[in-house]
């Protein structure tokens, strides 16, 4: 071959080629991740030295902050909570490769559901009944929600990102609304109105000074992780986030596992959405969310879509979240910086998962001529 067919064949090679991996060991993994945490620890180690001070102190602040003592710990665990909530929802509906980005609407309107029996059936049933109608109404309107863009997507094809999306601020907006509601108000806040705060009946009860919420979650991440492994809707789901041809040549129903899963997905989040309004805040507010559903994205993801290491996970962002309150007020360092210090550490972790699933092959000169001799 002349050296121009050569260089005519070398076009057609990409410089660099990204593959996927076949299988890795577990313990390769493993030390993948511990690379990725290690090469964060240091990234950041050099941005908390550029403001002058001591990293070592800083992580090690975070830490106590969390673990250190019973409030910590128990602080860590309230964040968790939604967290864990929030990824179970968005984990099922990204099995099936439907990527539900409205887990902070489906959260709101969980809330609103079970504030209305909060706030105007209080006394007309027995505490627990009323806690158990609340979750109940948190579910059914968080998989309504859910339901929405799942029927779009199943009937008509329609792009269930954007769609879901776009219905969190919808969901918002109906909170800004009932704030301006009289029935709705606390009395007295018609200059900044605030939705009235919950009656002690309305509350979750507490198990070691921490909301049940904790057990509904771990429950839940039970649950959820025997219907994908253990059941043939579980299955279902799998086989349509694998391939929607090959479900139907299976003769799935694809338009119907997608919306069951969605609901199932849409009432996993509303039920959060209770547990925040009656277990964590006792009212309703525009931060009811508090962005949750959007860093559920990345618990799930990291995750590889495992209930079972979400608790991990949801925990662990949930440590760098309290421990970065913490070093605001004792190091004096910006708020700013701490949500770049937790996004360094979480873009090392997501990093890692991708050069565990994925090999980067750069061209090898000689290419060409090995083909040619073929």
């Amino acid at each position: 071959m002349s050296k121009e067919q050569v260089l005519s064949t070398d076009r057609f090679v990409p410089l660099i080629r990204i593959a996927r991996r076949n299988t890795i060991p577990q313990h390769k993994a493993w030390l993948v991740r511990a690379a990725g945490l290690l090469s964060a620890l240091v990234v950041g180690s050099l941005l908390i030295l550029a403001l002058g001070q001591n990293p070592i102190a800083v992580y090690a602040e975070m830490i106590d902050s969390a673990f250190g003592s019973r409030i910590g710990f128990t602080q860590t665990v309230r964040t968790a909570i939604p967290l864990l909530g929030a990824a179970l929802a968005v984990g099922m509906a990204f099995k099936m490769r439907f990527w539900n980005i409205g887990a902070e609407g489906q959260i709101l309107i969980g809330g609103i559901a079970a504030s209305y029996f909060a706030l105007f059936h209080v006394g007309n049933m027995p505490g627990p009944l009323l806690i158990v109608v609340m979750g109940l109404a948190g579910a059914v309107a968080g998989g309504i929600w859910g339901l929405i863009p799942a029927l779009f997507r199943a009937k008509w094809g329609t792009n269930e990102t954007l769609f879901t999306l776009m219905l969190n601020y919808v969901a918002l907006e109906f909170v800004k609304f009932l704030q301006t509601v009289p029935s709705w108000q606390i009395p007295g806040t018609t200059g900044h109105p605030q939705i009235d705060r919950f009656d002690h009946a309305a509350r979750l009860p507490q198990v070691f000074g921490i909301h049940i919420g904790w057990i509904m979650v771990l429950v839940l991440a039970i649950l959820v992780y025997l219907y994908i492994t253990r059941s043939k809707q579980g299955y279902q789901l799998t086989v349509v986030g694998q391939s929607e041809n090959t479900a139907r040549y299976a003769g799935m129903n694809v338009g119907r596992v997608i919306v069951r899963t969605m609901l199932i997905s849409g009432a996993i989040a509303g039920f959060v959405g209770f547990m925040q309004v009656s277990g964590a805040d006792f009212t309703l507010n525009e931060s009811t969310a508090g962005g949750v559903g959007f860093t559920a994205i990345t618990v799930a993801w990291i995750s590889h879509l495992s209930p079972p290491i979400m608790i991990i996970v949801a925990l662990f962002i949930a440590t760098l979240e309290r421990g970065a309150l913490r070093i605001q007020t004792v190091f004096a360092i910006p708020a700013t910086f701490s949500a770049v210090l937790i996004g360094i550490i979480l873009f090392f972790m997501l990093a890692c998962e991708f050069f565990i699933n994925f090999r980067v092959i750069f061209r090898n000169r000689k290419e060409p001529k090995e083909r040619s001799g073929n």
